[in-house]
């Protein structure tokens, strides 16, 4: 029997730290009533977005870049080729919007494995300002978004970043997806912060220049295949904290396919488990499947009734996680419970598969991470 006393002690546990994890998002990301005051005497803002190819909402995504209503910033668009079919957008943007000094610069430089960095690379070297933000094209800014991520600047911040938030889906896989970015990913992410394990998210980066100069310059972040694990990785050797914004911002989907969803999470995957492996080891037990086979063997051993047992651990489990969605006016539809449960089924594969696969393709580029240097091939 000491199996079955395990068994649900661990089912218990699981339950607890969820409900845990769920209120700390709440806190973390409830709505806020009206934007971010301009601080008092704003520092000049240097905003670098790499760009490659069309995305979904791409003219409303790179266009909020221009409805900041922030006093002093500059707008540093950066594709590596001049061909890109993203191109005549950024430039039909920059001359529609003359009141915010902007530009385009074409041509990356190879400093490693990840072609984002590249590509943001001569942007880095060319902004003017002291506080620079690196922020991916299919992010869309809210009026206040430089003010919210300066408010989250604390004196141990080395960086503030925000995770996705998935915003209208268009379709069932879309709203998986958002089932993986939002009451997932990113309650888990606060739920690190607040132990003092923040890391960096690619999407949204806001550097102090002195800071990542300190640790090398943006060519350090080529030191790891992700530039967001070595961004971590350098605040952390100057004994700073990584800092999250109190609530994400969107990154409007549209329709997505299930093949492009499962890619996106197994890739991802792969890259924590590469660049940090001790920290990826316990995300096997982030989702429910394991738990709640847990829950079902200790039902069995102690001769309990099982239904019971299994729709009030899936009440337990997913009614908070819904009521987060809600609560924080994120997506949530009459299909999302049903996506949460297929999303849990699908993690335990998405680790088995960061373990045994170790290339991928982004955008055309295969990448490799036991590589020393992984290679690299434009699509």
């Amino acid at each position: 029997m000491m199996f079955a006393y395990v068994a649900a002690a661990f089912s218990i546990a699981y339950l607890s730290l969820n409900l845990i994890s769920i209120l700390i998002a709440i806190v973390r990301a409830r709505p806020r009533n009206g934007s971010f005051p301009v601080p008092s005497q704003a520092p000049m803002v240097s905003l670098v977005r790499p760009v490659c190819g069309k995305d979904n909402f791409c003219e409303e995504t790179l266009g909020s870049s221009f409805r900041l209503n922030y006093p002093v910033y500059e707008v540093i668009f950066c594709v590596a080729r001049a061909n890109d079919p993203i191109v005549p957008v950024v430039k039909n943007l920059i001359s529609s919007n003359g009141h915010i000094p902007a530009r385009l610069i074409v041509g990356d430089e190879k400093v490693g494995a990840n072609p984002k960095l590249n590509n943001c690379v001569r942007g880095w070297d060319d902004a003017k300002a002291g506080w620079i933000i690196l922020a991916d094209a299919n992010v869309l800014m809210p009026p206040d978004y430089i003010q919210r991520l300066l408010a989250s600047w604390k004196p141990q911040t080395g960086l503030v970043c925000s995770m996705p938030l998935g915003s209208r889906p268009q379709n069932l896989a879309a709203e998986l997806e958002c089932a993986f970015l939002n009451s997932f990913e990113a309650r888990w992410q606060f739920c690190g912060e607040v132990c003092g394990l923040g890391f960096a998210q690619g999407k949204t980066m806001l550097w102090r220049r002195d800071i990542l100069e300190k640790g090398g310059g943006i060519r350090a972040l080529a030191s790891e295949i992700a530039e967001d694990a070595a961004s971590t990785k350098v605040v952390r050797a100057q004994k700073l904290k990584v800092h999250l914004v109190d609530s994400p911002f969107e990154q409007p989907l549209g329709a997505r396919g299930l093949r492009d969803v499962w890619q996106r999470q197994v890739r991802w995957a792969r890259m924590r488990r590469a660049t940090f492996p001790l920290y990826f080891l316990p995300e096997i037990f982030a989702g429910a499947a394991f738990p709640l086979i847990a829950a079902v063997y200790a039902a069995l051993a102690f001769e309990w009734d099982l239904v019971p047992i299994v729709f009030g651990f899936i009440l337990i489990c997913y009614g908070p996680e819904a009521l987060l969605a809600i609560a924080n006016k994120w997506h949530f539809s009459w299909a999302m419970p049903g996506l949460f449960m297929i999303r849990d089924l699908l993690l335990p594969f998405i680790y088995i598969d960061a373990w045994c696969v170790d290339s991928f393709n982004w955008r055309g580029n295969e990448m490799n991470l036991r590589e020393e240097e992984p290679s690299i091939e434009r699509g």
